[in-house]
């Protein structure tokens, strides 16, 4: 027998005599193959001694002042003959009372794992503060730079050539104004097509949303795991900065506001009224009053567009205009609900100053026969001086689901360091690093069990968000999605399981488009996205992962880019997006796509096959677990204490001349006595 001991932080806490303890741990198990393990939890009671009503403060007395806070879990550990056996939490469950007395607590002992969900809980990529540091300018010029600037470089934000609402063509020969045509040239008309600035968003790097989540939730990947700058298929990836369908709304313009009305209450005394400060207005209408907003810009040709927002949430939008607007009972109703409205301008022309001379912007309440103009004091002017305030752009996703997303396009296992660092690895590399223990000698060989391995007949791989427009079309000539994959076996060889197994990360797959030129039907260097829908609709869809890949120097097809609507400038550095890490796959053939695809830029037919993700992260474990020859067995062993506290789930067992890797174990702590589930290594 083997002598355990408890503690909770520094109390060493009194055990039952004859409680018997057992731990069990499980890895990714073959019956959920997405599955990120954690380590282990055991549930048993411990005695209502002096010793640990003092450790846990009595807790069934609720008058006592700061007593135990059983909504937290507290450090602890358990000792084997005095040897650390693990290191973790102890969570208190409730206490069990015989005659009105304390008897025994329920205490919950979890080993040192990493339960991402009790970490981040519900919070949004949105909450993650840090990622404001990375705040820039929207401009047509700062567009330009971000859309030529290097990613080798390791820019934490760059311009991919992606458009969120028109086509990109590529046509020598025929310029048709206001056309998405990025044909390079300085005859006549020459302005008036390409790809306008407005029609591109910026993206981020994966990396600074893993540090901005380091930083938020004071955890740290280990630097050795898969989170680092060497790590290619990694460090090379980014998101598309895709709030919404369409063109970016501005978090912040500056000036940001010309005015702001804080309250709109119905006022008891039936007349409509108005209290101004140098801040703020503050309008009070009667259920009949109707308020309008005026707006009547000095410069008449300018195109601007109003968003009027309450409490934070928009509450109007027009289209883009010029010339004096009046908005009102036709656009909102007779009335304006009660609430903060704040009015934001935008104008997607920067060739000149909008402003609004001191008066010209107005609420205008009417109500029983008055008549009230309540006008700016100031004059409000833009510049088209835009801030991309990235946690007010990047996608509404959960930062648990976007880690899960990770984990389930590379298939990583998280685990904790001794150190308190989390570990994400590859489950082939995971494994690869385990120790080989030889259990033969110590195996209780009256009986043993060997089942089938796997219930699934078929595993899918797919991405959720497949709603663009050549992913759409995709879908309809192949009868499957871009990018995905249906691993089975043969049914004539292996029949019985019925299940459907998918594998599903929530983001976006995009079939990028390399231009042609029309005229003659020559390549371009230019690959873009259009994230559209199938009827070429603006598209919300999931958040989107790519590779840019930065095209410079001699050779590159240069782009007609449209810092306005009539005036055009010739770019001809440009990261194009792809689904892969580098463009030719003698660089580098990692990708994003499940199966193998057709390369969309070199039109080579599964140039990237052997680096898919299934092939690079999956294929080993899956097509194991599906060989005919692989079998769950489950055997018992009574293990010397040494092995005991060394086991990591990692680590492979041997046993008659047979290699095993770990699916579950379950261990008695006093007696060494191991339940093993394994699974053969073929």
């Amino acid at each position: 027998m083997q002598k355990l001991q408890l503690y909770l932080g520094t109390d060493r806490l009194d055990l039952f005599g004859d409680e018997s303890v057992s731990v069990t741990q499980t890895i990714q198990n073959v019956r959920d193959i997405s599955k990120v393990f954690t380590d282990f939890s055991q549930t048993f009671s411990i005695p209502a001694s002096k010793k640990n009503n003092l450790a846990i403060k009595h807790y069934y007395n609720f008058n006592i002042v700061d007593g135990f806070d059983a909504l937290n879990k507290v450090a602890g550990k358990i000792e084997l003959n005095s040897l650390e056996f693990k290191s973790g939490y102890i969570r208190l469950e409730g206490v069990d009372m015989r005659k009105n007395k304390a008897y025994a607590y329920r205490i919950t002992f979890f080993g040192n794992t990493v339960n991402l969900k009790d970490i981040i809980g519900e919070d949004m990529l949105s909450a993650l503060g840090s990622l404001s540091t990375h705040n820039l300018i929207y401009s047509p010029s700062i567009v330009e730079a971000k859309l030529a600037v290097q990613e080798t470089l390791g820019q934490a934000i760059l311009c991919p050539l992606i458009t969120h609402t028109k086509r990109l063509t590529y046509d020598s020969t025929n310029y048709v104004a206001g056309s998405g045509n990025v044909y390079w040239h300085t005859g006549s008309g020459a302005n008036e097509h390409g790809v306008l600035w407005s029609d591109l968003k910026y993206a981020i790097r994966i990396d600074e949303i893993i540090k901005a989540i380091q930083e938020e939730y004071e955890i740290t990947f280990d630097s050795t795991s898969f989170f680092n700058s060497t790590n290619d298929r990694y460090y090379h990836l980014f998101m598309w900065l895709h709030r919404k369908s369409g063109e970016v709304q501005p978090a912040t313009q500056v000036p940001e506001y010309f005015s702001q009305v804080d309250e709109w209450p119905i006022d008891i005394s039936n007349k409509p009224y108005a209290i101004q400060t140098a801040t703020s207005m503050r309008l009070y209408v009667t259920a009949s009053s109707v308020a309008n907003l005026v707006l009547s810009p000095s410069t008449g040709s300018t195109k601007y567009r109003v968003i009027v927002y309450r409490n934070g949430a928009s509450y109007f939008e027009s289209d883009y205009d010029n010339g004096a607007r009046t908005f009102g009972i036709s656009d909102w109703g007779e009335s304006l609900p009660i609430g903060t409205y704040t009015v934001t301008i935008v104008t997607n022309q920067s060739n000149s100053l909008m402003s609004f001379p001191i008066g010209d912007i107005k609420w205008e309440l009417q109500g029983f026969g008055f008549n009230i103009v309540f006008a700016t004091d100031t004059l409000w002017q833009s510049s088209l001086t835009i801030e991309f305030i990235i946690t007010q752009q990047i996608p509404e996703q959960k930062v648990l689901d976007f880690l899960n997303g990770l984990f389930n396009l590379f298939n990583l296992t998280v685990y904790a360091l001794p150190n308190g660092n989390i570990q994400v690895q590859t489950i082939d590399d995971y494994y690869a690093a385990g120790a080989t223990y030889d259990i033969t000698q110590y195996l209780e060989i009256s009986k043993s069990k060997v089942n089938v391995a796997l219930p699934y007949k078929q595993v899918n791989f797919e991405y959720e968000g497949l709603g663009t427009f050549l992913a759409k079309q995709y879908e309809q000539l192949n009868n499957v999605g871009w990018g995905t994959l249906r691993y089975t076996l043969d049914d004539a060889v292996y029949s019985a399981p019925t299940e459907i197994y998918t594998v599903k990360p929530p983001f976006e797959h995009v079939q990028f488009e390399r231009l042609f030129n029309q005229a003659d039907g020559t390549e371009t260097t230019i690959q873009y996205g259009y994230f559209v829908n199938e009827n070429e609709q603006p598209y919300f869809g999931k958040p989107l992962l790519f590779y840019p890949v930065t095209l410079s120097g001699g050779g590159i097809s240069p782009i007609s880019f449209l810092t306005a609507p009539s005036s055009h400038t010739e770019v001809t550095d440009y990261n194009v997006p792809s689904n892969s890490v580098a463009l030719v796959s003698s660089i580098n053939p990692d990708n994003l796509n499940f199966g193998a695809e057709i390369n969309e830029y070199a039109l080579t037919s599964a140039v990237f096959s052997d680096s898919s993700l299934f092939r690079k992260e999956y294929i080993d474990y899956v097509s194991a677990v599906f060989n005919t020859k692989r079998r769950i067995t489950k055997v018992k062993a009574f293990l010397p204490l040494r092995i005991v506290i060394a086991l990591k789930l990692n680590d492979k067992i041997t046993m008659r001349n047979e290699t095993y890797i770990i699916n579950s174990v379950t261990t008695n702590l006093q007696t060494g006595e191991s339940d093993f589930e394994l699974l053969n290594v073929i």
